[in-house]
């Protein structure tokens, strides 16, 4: 892709102005999950070797980022349950604790819509392997969000592995994941939890919110859960954990 230029923030910092040029990508209810609220702002000012970034001329055009964390330990043994949330939490307290990060994990890949379906995807898992590569870990593990499932009936258990006639995943971002070398190692049931009143969700949603039990909202991956006489509903998205070796 000729007219793109892929490097890090590290190497170009002023790019980070542009980033509310992304904005909106994400589905709305997804970017009140509490943890990302508390810490995902700090990403990229934190680790900017690890946020990969993409511009078209002077126009910034996609943005990944990762974040380093210590796996396994003692008290990590596996890839947790919590997904997206429970990397960021791990990072930052690893952070916070002056431990050496052993491996990392990707939390986002944004294209802008001007390059949608140009193939950028790739170039920018690709450029974020080798970014986390450079810092010497040999595993970049993803809770990859299958944005390709619609029913919101299916267990992610079963939409994770529905291949092709290929033998690649259905789900576009799965399929960008494993054409890139990755493996599909286990889904993480709660990866982000977003929880509101009522009348919040109206708000990030444009729906009523008038009943009790399960709610589908467009671009969801699960029902919402809907408590009326709580004034309450709460959505617990799977996401799946996708491991790349890199060395």
């Amino acid at each position: 892709m000729s007219d793109v230029e892929i490097t890090t923030l590290a190497a170009r910092p002023a790019l980070a102005e542009q980033f509310s040029r992304l904005d909106g990508i994400w589905p709305e209810f997804v970017t009140h999950d509490r943890v990302g609220d508390t810490l995902f702002g700090m990403v990229s000012a934190e680790f900017p070797e690890q946020t990969v970034v993409a511009t078209a001329g002077e126009d910034l055009v996609a943005v990944g980022r990762s974040v380093p964390f210590v796996f396994p330990d003692e008290h990590r043994t596996e890839l947790p349950d919590g997904g997206w949330d429970a990397v960021l939490m791990w990072a930052f307290a690893d952070r916070r604790r002056g431990r050496t990060p052993t491996v990392s994990s990707a939390l986002e890949i944004l294209i802008h819509p001007s390059h949608a379906g140009t193939g950028l995807s790739h170039l920018m898992l690709r450029a974020m392997r080798d970014a986390v590569a450079a810092l010497g870990h040999a595993t970049l593990y993803a809770p990859v969000r299958p944005n390709g499932k619609t029913d919101l009936a299916e267990p992610m258990s079963e939409y994770a592995y529905r291949t092709r006639e290929d033998g690649l995943p259905v789900d576009p971002w799965l399929r960008v994941h494993v054409r890139a070398g990755g493996t599909i190692e286990r889904i993480a049931p709660a990866s982000m939890v977003v929880a509101g009143s009522l009348r919040q969700w109206r708000e990030w949603t444009g729906l009523p919110f008038d009943t009790d039990g399960e709610v589908a909202v467009p671009k969801a991956l699960v029902p919402v859960l809907v408590s009326q006489a709580h004034d309450r509903a709460v959505y617990v998205e799977p996401n799946v954990w996708v491991r790349h070796d890199l060395a």
